[in-house]
């Protein structure tokens, strides 16, 4: 296979698209006739229900039904099944406490004689139009009798705790240990410092372009129902939706179009996607339901919020022995998925060759929204814990920060490597990224930069963050192909994008591959009429298994085509061969691109130009990288702006340069996001959220944001023919680490040690006063402990 196309910067096909307002997102969707729907939503944290009265909403003018609980159960409408525990043969396997089987909590589509977090949906309504459907809202009266509620990890395991279910006592459905305790108990023994810190990963959103919409049309004559929504990945929406509705699979259909932001929050199955089905079969008549962006911020799928206690053991030449770690994951009301917690564990000692590992992973509910992988799904949270470990362990040994991590990365010479809680990493540099993300960030003229700042009153600070993450997800992908007409091949593949360039970058493989123009691919997504199998976009998985699937497409396709062409050539099969895009044959003048074959072959009514490929690939990847950050900080205001910002990330072979650096940059910007002002902050006494609009809610803006330096590194994966890894989440994974790292180094000579994300001004300038106040202690609970030496 020649890659010509493959590598190249090409400009995004379906931006044309997307650029000139004639996408068409869910909200752009409609059916003649629709009717609108609107939910009612808890308003308490925790609560029985003891009426719902809909009388008065149901008198009012254009309503049409009130869906309570009790309705859908009469309609045998059943939970959502998530299937929250990653399966793939490669990872972590989570369990309940004492091994028994994880207990995720029936998440129904209204809340079932009880309310387990402000915002969950508790009754449908359906009117004419979507102003009458929001009125009657106001008009249904529901009583509840209050209960104590918890929205905090640790304290929802606290003997005295609201309990959420009685199937999960202590609110614990996770608790498994990864390791061996002896050989790290050992280290930890023979250890000449220890490190200990805890932390937490506070909680955040993900804030889509465009809130989650639905549109449910049923066709009476055939028995059939479409849902047309949002989601990275239609088959298994539709799979899931099927088993909750109770209906054959072959009679509901779930169309994706364009999907206006993701990153995870879109990936599961929300409860007003089967209202929708189930209230269109109802009244006979299409039903659309839009968010809106207060709903978004109470109801959808969360991210994060991951309590640390970790532990790091080194000898006195600073090399890392062994690490503890204790990780409390806070799945919300509904467990939708343990993806985050799993994956974050088996990368708790990151890209440092640290032979020893005891991680204990438990998981909680609490009177809050579900969470769900958000974007590199409990990487950057781990990526976080060990990164200020280091930076920690580099003061207390009076190590230079880039010396010690150096002593202790994983080398290229050990690769595949195994870490100590049996992640086996494919393949890296880590040192490379290392000294290339030094020379690009001008490391060795920071002091420099540093005394010009301090002429101004102001303090520069740097952070430097090393990361690995893993690209595992969905095993399974399909790709078919067939040539069309005398100027397409048509490509139909079951992962769904939101935004990432697929269309494009999937185009590009196959075009290598047949020897055609990336222009003549048409790349066919997100109706499951056409597409059978396919496991979405999530976890860094699309170009991988993408890619991979459709090379054995490829082939069986140039199988047909060799038999095809020796049809037309009056030739034995054996006496044709492909290159280059066409089919010629031995003692004969003739040959045949694909497009004049496809002529030759319907004129002469032989056998269709079509292929498919199904693949199952288990085997994770290890994308790697390193980020350099520097922040100025007024010691005045606590004002603090990022003046720098380096990435270098090995994402394996880069099929599309361009696309690669722009996903970087999106997840460089969506960490930082997180480090700098974005908190789902709820009121722990109530359980209350205090973020329902953008007002509350701190997103970056394109003035926080410096110009990015990015720089792709391919060290080739051997676990795939591409030798692919994944480009989409390394940006995101040490964002935090990195800019904390900076934020501390700038306020070390004020005596600051203790710092809480999100970085505010007024959380800066909080420890800025305290410390030179000296009223506040200078740890944030690391503790040192000095065993010999």
């Amino acid at each position: 296979m020649k890659f010509d196309a493959v590598g190249e910067p090409l400009a995004r096909k379906e931006d044309a698209r997307l650029l000139t307002g004639t996408g068409r997102f869910s909200d752009d969707i409609s059916a003649p006739g629709q009717a609108y729907a609107a939910v009612v939503r808890a308003t308490v944290a925790h609560a029985h229900i003891a009426r719902i009265d809909s009388r008065a909403a149901m008198a009012m003018p254009g309503v049409l039904a009130i869906y309570t609980w009790e309705d859908c159960d009469a309609l045998g409408v059943a939970p959502i099944e998530h299937d929250p525990v990653p399966s793939t043969a490669h990872d972590l396997k989570l369990t309940g406490p004492h091994g028994a089987d994880i207990f995720p909590g029936p998440h129904h589509v209204l809340a079932k004689q009880r309310v387990r977090f402000v915002g969950e949906a508790v009754a449908f309504v359906v009117a004419e139009t979507a102003a009458q459907a929001l009125d009657a809202v106001e008009h249904v009266c529901v009583d509840y009798e209050e209960l104590p509620a918890t929205t905090d990890a640790v304290d929802a395991l606290r003997t005295h705790a609201p309990k959420l279910w009685e199937e999960a006592p202590g609110n614990l459905l996770v608790d498994t240990t990864f390791g061996e305790r002896a050989a790290t108990d050992a280290a930890f023994d023979a250890a000449a410092v220890i490190v200990s810190e805890e932390f937490h990963i506070e909680r955040v959103t993900g804030v889509p372009l465009e809130p989650r919409a639905a549109l449910a049309v049923y066709d009476s004559v055939r028995g059939r129902l479409t849902l047309y929504t949002g989601s990275g990945g239609a088959v298994r929406q539709r799979r899931e939706i099927a088993a909750a509705l109770g209906i054959d699979i072959d009679t509901l259909r779930v169309v994706v179009r364009d999907v206006g932001g993701n990153f995870g929050t879109r990936n599961r199955v929300y409860p007003e996607f089967v209202l929708t089905l189930v209230a269109a079969r109802a009244l006979r008549r299409p039903i659309k339901y839009t968010a809106s962006r207060s709903e978004s911020f109470l109801s959808d799928y969360q991210g994060r919020d991951l309590t640390v206690r970790a532990s790091l053991a080194f000898d006195e030449t600073g090399r890392a022995l062994a690490m503890r770690s204790d990780n409390l994951s806070n799945v919300g009301a509904y467990c939708v998925s343990l993806s985050p917690l799993a994956k974050g564990c088996a990368l708790v000692t990151g890209p440092y060759d640290i032979k020893h590992a005891v991680v204990r992973a438990r998981a909680v509910f609490t009177n809050t929204a579900p969470t769900q992988a958000y974007r590199s799904s409990g990487r950057p949270e781990v990526t976080y814990v060990i990164e200020r470990l280091f930076e920690r362990a580099a003061q207390r040994l009076g190590h230079d920060a880039i010396a010690l991590r150096q002593r202790n990365l994983v080398g290229a010479k050990l690769m595949p490597y195994v870490n100590a809680v049996g992640a086996a990493y494919d393949s890296g540099d880590y040192e490379a990224n290392l000294e290339r993300a030094i020379g690009l960030a001008e490391w060795d003229t920071f002091e420099h930069r540093q005394r010009v700042w301090a002429k101004h009153g102001l303090l520069l600070g740097r952070g430097l963050a090393m990361y690995v993450e893993s690209s595992t997800g969905s095993p399974h992908e399909r790709a078919e192909l067939r040539v069309h007409g005398a100027d397409t091949v048509e490509l139909v593949i079951g992962t769904q994008p939101s935004g990432q360039g697929h269309e494009t970058s999937f185009a590009q493989v196959l075009a290598d591959c047949l020897g055609i123009r990336v222009d003549d691919v048409c790349v066919v997504l997100g109706d499951t009429d056409r597409v059978s199998v396919g496991g979405g976009s999530h976890s860094g998985r699309s170009m991988r298994h993408a890619g991979a699937v459709i090379i054995q497409a490829a082939d069986a396709l140039i199988k047909v085509g060799h038999r095809c062409a020796a049809q037309v050539l009056s030739t034995s099969g054996e006496n044709v061969h492909f290159e280059d895009g066409r089919f010629w044959a031995r003692h004969s003048n003739r040959s045949l691109d694909w497009f004049e074959l496809n002529q030759a072959v319907q004129t002469q009514g032989l056998a269709s130009l079509e292929a498919s490929a199904n693949n199952e690939m288990h085997q994770p990847v290890f994308p790697n990288g390193c980020a350099i950050c520097e922040v100025l900080v007024d010691p005045d205001t606590g004002q603090m702006r990022i003046q720098k910002y380096v990435s270098v990330d090995d994402v394996g072979r880069c099929i599309n340069p361009l696309i690669v650096h722009g996903q970087t940059h999106g997840g460089v910007v969506q960490g930082i996001g997180q480090a700098l002002g974005e908190l789902c902050q709820v009121d722990t006494a109530s359980g209350q959220p205090l973020c329902g609009s953008l007002l509350d809610y701190q997103l970056p803006r394109a003035a926080d944001i410096p110009s990015i330096t990015t720089e792709i590194v391919e060290v080739l994966s051997p676990t795939n023919p591409l030798g692919i890894k994944a480009g989409g989440e390394g940006g995101t994974t040490p964002a935090l680490a990195v800019v904390v790292n900076a934020a501390f180094d700038a306020l070390q000579p004020l005596g600051v040690e203790s710092l809480a994300m999100p970085l505010t001004p007024g959380r800066l300038w909080a420890a800025i006063r305290a410390a030179r106040d000296g009223k506040t202690p200078v740890s944030s609970g690391t503790k040192v402990t000095r065993v010999s030496g």
